[in-house]
């Protein structure tokens, strides 16, 4: 049998998904488009923050349609009552605007700086598939380098339109809701100092909605399947759409791999970061490149401190508007985004801002399959000590560094020449040309699709994330709950998990309205005296290998304004969730929210010049104020599983709520983690892995909670790890052992052996199924490659708990 015919049918399960009539080569185009139009939305707006960076408002400008319009300020007619906005419309009259607003603090002048913070973003496309709308969070720290500052955040609505192949701004709307300067920080700009609700460009109905919208295309004669209202595209071939396909799953990989490897930095967990990059892999800060080889690497973290956090030390790198750029053979890849630096000592009364621009640069390892990282490329904008604050220019960077160039945020056709051969396809090996297998196109489109489902789930995650942060900032209670399953559960934190959408919603209504309220009234939200800000960014997003599941690890930076300045700080926890496809809608299936980290006080003492504290005793203002009301909500509507549930005992010691001893900072809290090391496959070096299933209650509290109890794959947790080694005395067994994380089986997935010599692919070696030992013995066959030094390729093609994988063996055949 051919390993071709037993992969696929490994996968037929995705073909059953879907009207097998609608995965035509005209549906998975238009689904490919729509997925691609998301991703170059998000890179556009990403971009408009980066060139906000270093004052190029031309560049700027040139993200706008051609009859674009800016419009900054609280509008006209709508809730945000009077009419302050500036409107401007044009790319002439844009970049005017854009160049005057800034004035001396635009990120060119000697010791001024224009940083742009904006993420969390929730995209809308229309059915058309021509314009779109998202909605963005945004804060902008501003300095001219002589004394004046200015911080100011608000919220993003804004318009695109596919132009000329290009999608583009038509509409930047802006929503100020908080300003001040560095001395005194901020406060809320709105009327008598109330915030309203900033007017949702989305409604509950179409949060989380798929991208991919074959199943719910109309099917009448003559339509073809395609979207009513939409024109058909030329459809692309199913070579195109393959290579198109693994463009976007590289781009997964790329990203997950930077971001992840933003949160081994936070914890100083050196070896983990180290294991990230290549052999000859180095560090590069303003232009000066670490000697090559781990040594080196390790030299330059050594200047960040120690190995590990002790008592007091903060050392957040939060990551802001990640764009990636893969190149068209998939052998390497760019990063760029902002990397703002909040460090800290609480014993010695000392913090720093840091503002930089990472640009790494990654590789494909051809042996492993794995994205690792070739140079991590950092370009300091400016460092300020946190007492004083960036507005005399800070610690300047040198004048003659160039900032690393911006990446396009458009998609472009690649010469076939340049790409990787159109014949690769995700899970199968390229066969010689005399070999090459002739499964049906249906087989092929089936693969496709779900390949595509998997980047689509990437995206839609992302969306649902943003959705819910958005209402939670606005306490819509009863709508972040219904974007959970039915089957949902969230952690309300300090108390325990609820299950489902009315659980949650009552338990967020108990806790945050009037003692005694029982249902949300939204009428309580329209005006607040103060917004807390969840900052849901930085994601690390495993997706199933039928696309219908996803673990998501975000980052929840949470700050917050009110009526007087100075009385807001910063506090950092983490989100550890998981998402499920439910009809139509990516729904969240399982919350829960590590917190807090560490926090600050206020903004004028920070994070660092905070009250001592042990790591044994609760010393929190914020939680000893609130600790009575969670316990009221706790006794008047227990939760379905408390932290201190007996089978959490470990994971949840030490948070609040959780058994005791309680970690406040600045002591340091156990960090804990869904997924493992994304090159190597190994756990954390901390010991802090929790998972599978990576929904925390569903280890021991709540088995029946778990994905895989309800119809879903787990996500895999990290790459699959494949060795191999010849039999002893055999000369022609080679042993293959395939290894995932903890509960993670490879049995039933296939392994196939793959000569080649000469540069060329060689005839096959033997194939089979992987035993219950993760084990596998393959015989070496043929003639023409005996008696030879030559590579063996030893290709794993996954199941439902693993991805492929791939590992090599060099030796006599």
């Amino acid at each position: 049998m051919k390993i071709t015919a037993i992969v696929l049918a490994l996968w037929a399960g995705i073909a059953t998904a879907v009207n097998p009539g609608l995965l035509g080569l005209e549906n998975l185009t238009q689904d490919l488009l729509r997925i691609e139009s998301v991703r170059e939305i998000k890179n556009v707006q990403r971009t408009y923050a980066q060139l906000a960076q270093h004052g190029r408002w031309n560049d700027m400008a040139d993200l706008f349609a051609d009859n674009g319009i800016l419009r900054w300020g609280k509008g006209t007619g709508d809730i945000l009552s009077t009419s302050d906005a500036s409107s401007v419309t044009g790319r002439s009259a844009i970049e005017d605007w854009l160049r005057q607003e800034a004035g001396n603090m635009d990120g060119i002048k000697p010791g001024s700086i224009h940083v742009f913070m904006s993420d969390m973003p929730v995209i809308t496309l229309a059915d058309d598939g021509r314009t779109a709308q998202g909605r963005w969070t945004a804060l902008r720290k501003l300095g001219d380098g002589k004394g004046a500052t200015r911080i100011e955040g608000g919220i993003f609505e804004n318009e695109y339109v596919s132009s000329e192949g290009k999608w583009k701004i038509s509409l930047l709307r802006y929503y100020p809701l908080y300003a001040g300067n560095y001395e005194k920080g901020w406060k809320n700009l709105g009327a008598n100092g109330s915030l309203p609700v900033v007017p949702y460009h989305y409604t509950l109905a179409q949060a989380g909605v798929t991208l991919l919208q074959t199943e719910r295309a109309s099917t009448t004669a003559g339509q073809k399947g395609n979207l009513k209202g939409r024109p058909t595209p030329a459809k692309l071939s199913i070579e195109e759409l393959e290579y198109r396909v693994a463009h976007l799953n590289e781009e997964d990989e790329v990203r997950n791999l930077v971001h992840g490897m933003g949160y081994y930095v936070d914890r100083r967990m050196w070896p983990d970061v180290v294991s990230l990059f290549t052999q000859n892999g180095t560090i590069t800060v303003q232009n000066t490149t670490s000697p090559t080889g781990p040594a080196g690497i390790q030299s330059v973290l050594n200047r960040m401190g120690p190995e590990g956090l002790s008592h007091g030390i903060l050392n957040e790198h939060p990551f802001f508007g990640t764009v990636v750029s893969v190149s068209p053979d998939h052998k390497t890849a760019t990063a760029r985004g902002l990397e703002i630096g909040l460090i800290g000592d609480s014993n010695a009364r000392t913090g720093q801002w840091q503002f930089c621009v990472f640009h790494h640069s990654l590789v494909k390892d051809l042996n492993t399959g794995t994205w690792k990282i070739q140079d991590l490329k950092h370009h300091r904008l400016l460092f300020a000590d946190y007492a004083t604050g960036w507005g005399n220019g800070g610690i300047l960077p040198a004048s003659s560094v160039v900032p690393p160039p911006i990446l396009s945020p458009y998609y472009q056709s690649a010469p076939t020449a340049n790409r990787r051969p159109v014949s690769w396809r995700p899970f199968f090996k390229r066969y010689p040309a005399w070999e090459e297998p002739k499964e049906s196109i249906t087989s092929r489109l089936a693969n496709t699709h779900r390949l595509l489902l998997r980047s689509s789930a990437y995206d839609e995650s992302e969306n649902t994330s943003g959705s819910y942060g958005f209402y939670i900032d606005d306490i819509r209670c009863s709508d972040f709950a219904k974007l959970h399953s039915d089957r949902g559960h969230k952690l309300s934190p300090g108390i325990g998990w609820y299950y489902t959408p009315d659980a949650i919603s009552l338990s967020c209504s108990s806790r945050y309205y009037r003692q005694n309220s029982t249902s949300y009234n939204p009428s309580m939200s329209s005006l607040r005296s103060s917004v807390p800000f969840h900052w849901r960014l930085q994601p690390v997003i495993l997706v199933s290998q039928d696309g219908r599941s996803a673990t998501l690890r975000t980052r929840n930076l949470q700050t917050g304004t009110s009526r007087t300045q100075g009385n807001n700080g910063w506090m950092g926890g983490m989100y550890h969730d998981q998402l499920v496809l439910e009809g139509e809608k990516r729904k969240l299936w399982s919350i829960t929210i590590d917190e807090f980290y560490w926090n600050s006080r206020n903004w004028t003492t920070g994070w660092a010049n905070v009250a001592p504290a042990s790591n044994t005793t609760v010393t929190s203002k914020w939680w000893l104020s609130n600790i009575s009301k969670y316990k009221r909500q706790s006794d008047n509507l227990p939760p379905d599983v408390s932290l201190q549930h007996p089978a959490l005992l470990e994971r949840e010691t030490g948070f609040n709520g959780g058994p005791p001893p309680t970690i406040s900072w600045p002591g340091v809290q156990r960090m804990w983690w869904a997924y493992r090391n994304l090159v190597t496959g190994d756990l954390p070096s901390d010991n802090s892995y929790w998972g599978p299933p990576g929904c925390v209650p569903c280890r021991g509290a709540k088995p029946e909670w778990a994905l895989t109890a309800n119809g879903y794959q787990e996500p895999p947790s990290g790459p699959t790890t494949v060795t191999a080694d010849w039999l002893p005395d055999s000369g022609v067994d080679i042993e293959v052992t395939i290894k995932g994380g903890p509960k993670e089986t490879a049995k039933g997935g296939w392994v196939q052996l793959v000569l080649s010599f000469d540069g060329e692919i060689g005839k096959f070696g033997e194939e089979g199924p992987v035993g219950d030992d993760g084990k596998v013995v393959l015989r070496v066959r043929g003639p023409g490659a005996f008696g030879r030094t030559i590579p063996i390729e030893v290709y794993y093609f996954g199941n439902e708990n693993l991805k492929p994988g791939k590992g090599i063996l060099v030796g006599e055949a």
